[in-house]
């Protein structure tokens, strides 16, 4: 790689990094276990958001032996409103395989780290360089637009074959002696400063060696071609109460979106009734809320009521009924959350 001012830009980040950094809590301690459940939670997720969830989760689960065999629904539980629940399955059986296989201790090494579940190229890099200073590429989302506009790199970041270029970029600049440093420099950048659109480039502490800069066209960068068309899917969700004041739910399956959850009973509108799919027989339905709920491939649109029911007949698999009390105790997802917010128990 041919860029001229690698030395001043490593010394530019780390000094900026370490002076203005934002006091974040998984910045007090350098313990692997800790770092690897804050990156984590940091996927696809705001700080702010994460910060209250990182804390409770750190001390429910404060050790790698605590989260390792805890019971999966106490897990989601904790895990609620967080989202992309998979992440906090594959954490769980990471943490697992640790204490398992290396004696509780997470690997310091790139070959034998990237081996635990859901642990791929950015987490291991994140984990080897802020836990223990290895000097390891740890490239997201921030670090490819920064890289991008300071070495005015032009490949589509869409591409999984472009992850590979910045990966190398990275290998090239890091500061051996400021690792950890220097990757969290690289994010922090642009989550702050080097933001995707209008990027701050006048309080750029490494402007003098962007040339993207230099050449006018930060802003433009990086190249992303647009993601495939969302699936969009009209829903219909009813809270249903006996006559024993208990509210039905059923469990979602145990692979795919929001594994093993719990949700009120929800069809796809114009497809499916509500009656037909549960058993039941619906009165008194009075409407509660309308709105969507985006994921990252498919967008929910819920039209949800409250009825109740006077007789039911054989519940499927996975259908039961719940007190309130109950319900606080399961695991569901924001949707759901939402609509029960809305109900006068």
């Amino acid at each position: 790689m041919n860029y001229k001012y690698t030395q001043q830009f490593r010394q530019a980040l780390v000094e900026w990094f370490n002076r203005e950094k934002r006091d974040l809590p998984w910045r007090q301690t350098t313990e692997p276990y800790h770092i690897w459940v804050s990156e984590v939670m940091l996927q696809q997720t705001r700080v702010d958001t994460v910060i209250p969830y990182y804390n409770r989760f750190i001390e429910r689960f404060p050790t790698a032996e605590t989260l390792a065999y805890a019971p999966e629904q106490e897990l989601l539980k904790m895990w609620e409103g967080l989202g992309y629940y998979s992440r906090a399955r594959n954490l769980q059986a990471g943490v697992r395989e640790v204490v398992e296989t290396y004696n509780s201790v997470v690997p310091d090494n790139r070959a034998d780290i990237s081996k635990l579940k859901g642990v791929g190229p950015y987490t291991a890099g994140a984990i080897l360089s802020i836990a223990y200073g290895k000097p390891e590429h740890a490239v997201d989302g921030n670090v490819m637009r920064v890289l991008s506009r300071v070495l005015h790199i032009k490949e589509d970041i869409a591409l999984p074959k472009t992850r590979k270029v910045f990966e190398e970029a990275v290998d090239f600049l890091i500061d051996p002696e400021n690792a950890s440093s220097f990757n969290q420099g690289l994010m922090e950048l642009g989550a702050l400063i080097c933001t995707p659109t209008s990027p701050k480039c006048l309080l750029c502490p490494v402007r003098d060696y962007c040339i993207a800069f230099e050449a006018g066209d930060a802003a433009q960068l990086p190249i992303k071609t647009k993601k495939i068309k969302m699936k969009q899917l009209e829903l219909d969700v009813a809270v249903i109460q006996n006559t024993e004041g208990h509210y039905l739910l059923e469990q979602r399956p145990a692979e795919g979106l929001l594994a093993n959850m719990w949700q009120f009973p929800m069809v796809e509108r114009n497809k499916e009734s509500i009656d037909e799919k549960y058993n039941v027989a619906i009165e008194a339905k009075k409407p509660l809320m309308q709105f969507k709920h985006v994921f990252s491939h498919l967008t929910w649109h819920i039209d949800s009521y409250s009825a109740t029911v006077k007789e039911t007949g054989v519940l499927g698999e996975h259908v039961q009924w719940f007190t309130k009390e109950q319900i606080a105790q399961l695991p569901m997802p924001v949707p759901m959350l939402k609509i029960w917010s809305q109900v006068d128990v």
